[in-house]
């Protein structure tokens, strides 16, 4: 799945520890995230997308729109 999340995160000067800090992850879960190697649970793409006050579908792109 694409995403913008690695965008949003160096807009804010945050580190991938610092984003897996705030969701309570690994740098490593974020790095996964970020590259399209692992999909976020449903609760966590909820946190995030609450982190960066934006929706799911603005950070997230399943391909199928």
């Amino acid at each position: 799945m694409k995403n913008r999340l690695k965008v949003l995160r160096a807009e804010r000067d945050w580190t991938q520890a610092d984003l897996g800090q705030r969701l309570d992850v690994s740098r490593q879960a974020v790095n996964a995230i970020e590259t399209g190697k692992h999909d976020p649970s449903l609760p966590l793409a909820f946190r995030i997308a609450r982190i960066f006050d934006m929706k799911i579908e603005e950070i997230f792109d399943d391909g199928e729109g």
